[in-house]
């Protein structure tokens, strides 16, 4: 990144600040740890001190949803078994 870039970056206010590539990196990292990460990806979706990071909660958010979604209609059309197929089929 060059310096006038920063130097844009370093005027706006805190709350429009872009995440840099670790930040990210250790938001999924948080995320992924099962009630804790729940927890503050819930806090993290609803606040309003940064833009970009209340986005990406709630775009992990809806991810989350989507699996859960897939996840129950594999259970109501074929149960168990069906889960693990899918499983097996991708460690193949």
């Amino acid at each position: 990144m060059k310096s006038h870039e920063k130097q844009e970056i370093s005027r706006l206010p805190r709350k429009y600040r872009p995440l840099s590539a670790w930040e990210y990196f250790g938001y999924n990292l948080l995320f992924s740890i099962p009630l804790i990460g729940f927890i503050c990806l819930i806090v993290f979706a609803v606040s309003d001190s940064n833009i970009v990071r209340r986005s990406f909660a709630r775009s992990y958010f809806c991810i989350i949803i989507l699996i859960g979604i897939v996840l129950a209609i594999l259970l109501a059309l074929g149960g168990i078994d069906k889960i693990k197929s899918v499983f097996e089929a991708f460690k193949s």
